[in-house]
């Protein structure tokens, strides 16, 4: 397969030259709650209350809860259900993975000089898987919305196409459909290749015939469109920490982390859309596209726990940005059939093309946390987060390549409130648990993704130096997500279902 990089070339729109999109964006801007068992089944709700390698990954400052030395290791198995209703077509997907979620250790020091105000310090590495990719969906249905063709996957390349030059989105004589995408792509970028695929797929004609031409038509007719869309993407977020942490007198602990964070990521889409409408050159289209990301990057968070009292603790924590450095490749096919004096014709364009984009930095929102616990004595506790997070602060970068999208994303992506709440009640060796949480859209509109409700229960095991912990935990949101960012942009309505089942054991050193 040809691999041909997209460089940037100093006039050209930076849609020429990037794929990317709000939704690319968002996704390693968000994160969901990973890690142990016992942190699972608080949903979260860690930031007053340390002493949990998980906790650590929320409030670096929990590791100098821990009174030894001290190491956690989880696996889990991931559910998803995803219902889909796509203009009454209704679709279900059930899948499900195992993995590590989490794993690590702290190494606690004591400090032997009585004297100090500096009672101990912490020093510990760990692994936190914090999103989850993996994700799968089908929209089957009838597509009535006809409205100036944007029911029609021809809309998406007449937008591309539309202020193009017939001669920079079409093949030259004597050159293969092949080559002409790569040289294109070479050349003029990723909008052009749009352009020159519903072209030379006989999607779009010209107005006039001239090499200068940059109006185009649709060689679909009004009406209803029939839709089968399969979305299948599998991949994950995830971090490795370094941790510092100290314990200042009897009530205040402090602490910080430093993260390197990375990013595996492939999508794949496929539309097969087809239509019997009266004057309709084209009847039916197959389209799929490929995205393949990979990146590497770097935050810090600060962060707190004071003990008021005995049983009353608070928390904060400041998480920066994360400064990420993406690199991106995709592929695409495109068939059609056309039909000609009731003849059909086939036209495949399969250009065996990878195209690399320049890398790009994404700056992803800040967060601050609060939280407060209440302790039980040894019986058990009450714990609540408060978390803030403003979507709309999302940057990429350069600047000047992205000055439009990232306007985009400060309109339509807005500030997410997170609500935590946990308890714990102990039993002699056993310990019994429940969470739930709420998390507000990350959209202005709150439809796009919508909010999420999630619950956990948890059972542990003390063994002394060993602690054994499994949890169930779900959440459920409700998203109305576009098929495409151009053209056709009609929505599917997708109820998900996200189910958990961790196993953790943790010990001391």
């Amino acid at each position: 397969m040809k691999k041909v990089k997209l460089l940037c070339i100093g006039l050209l729109s930076i849609s020429t030259i990037y794929a990317q999109d709000i939704s690319d964006a968002l996704r390693y801007s968000q994160s969901n709650i990973q890690g142990s068992a016992r942190f699972r089944a608080l949903s979260g709700a860690f930031g007053a209350l340390g002493g949990d390698m998980s906790a650590v990954n929320l409030n670096p400052a929990s590791s100098a809860v821990f009174s030894q030395s001290h190491a956690s290791f989880s696996v889990g198995n991931t559910e998803m259900n995803n219902n889909t209703n796509y203009f009454g077509g209704l679709g279900s997907i059930n899948d499900s993975n195992f993995d590590l979620t989490q794993g690590g250790a702290s190494f606690v020091f004591k400090n032997t000089n009585n004297n100090s105000p500096w009672r101990k310090f912490s020093i510990g590495v760990a692994y936190d898987r914090t999103n989850n990719h993996d994700d799968s969906w089908f929209a089957v249905g009838t597509n009535t919305n006809s409205n100036n063709f944007n029911n029609t996957i021809g809309s998406y390349f007449f937008d591309y196409a539309n202020g193009l030059r017939l001669d920079e989105i079409s093949a030259f004589p004597n050159e293969s459909l092949e080559q002409a995408y790569f040289n294109i792509g070479t050349d003029l970028g990723f909008a052009n290749q749009q352009g020159f695929l519903g072209f030379e797929s006989f999607i779009l004609d010209p107005e006039v015939d001239a090499d200068d031409n940059t109006s185009y038509l649709l060689n679909v007719a009004e009406g209803n469109f029939n839709h089968d869309y399969t979305y299948l993407s599998t991949g994950y977020n995830g971090k490795i920490g370094v941790n510092i942490a100290a314990q200042y007198g009897d009530d205040l602990y402090i602490g910080a982390n430093f993260n390197s964070h990375f990013i595996d990521y492939d999508r794949s889409t496929l539309l097969f859309e087809s239509n019997n409408n009266v004057g309709s050159l084209i009847t039916d289209v197959e389209f799929e596209n490929n995205l393949s990301t990979r990146g590497t990057g770097f935050s810090f968070q600060l962060g707190a726990i004071l003990k008021l009292s005995e049983e009353f603790r608070i928390g904060a924590t400041y998480d920066s940005p994360t400064w990420y450095t993406i690199e991106e490749e995709t592929s695409q096919f495109l068939g059609t059939i056309r039909e000609e004096n009731d003849v059909p014709f086939a036209q495949n364009i399969n250009p065996q093309v990878t195209n690399i984009y320049p890398s790009y930095r994404l700056q992803t929102p800040a967060r601050l946390t609060g939280s407060a616990a209440y302790v039980f004595a040894k019986k058990g506790l009450i714990s609540f987060d408060y978390s803030r997070k403003d979507y709309g602060a999302t940057k990429l970068r350069p600047d000047n390549d992205f000055s439009v999208l990232n306007a985009d994303i400060s309109n339509v992506l807005t500030v997410a409130d997170t609500y935590r709440l946990g308890g714990e009640y102990k039993h002699k060796q056993f310990s019994f648990r429940g969470g739930y949480r709420f998390e507000e859209s990350p959209y202005t509109d709150g439809v796009t993704i919508g909010d999420l409700t999630g619950f956990s229960l948890g059972f542990g095991y003390n063994f002394g130096n060993t602690r054994l912990d499994i949890t169930y935990d779900q959440w459920e949101r409700t998203d109305e997500t576009p098929l495409y960012n151009i053209g056709l942009i009609d929505t599917a309505t997708i109820d998900r279902q996200n189910s958990n089942i961790t196993l953790t054991l943790g010990f001391n050193i």
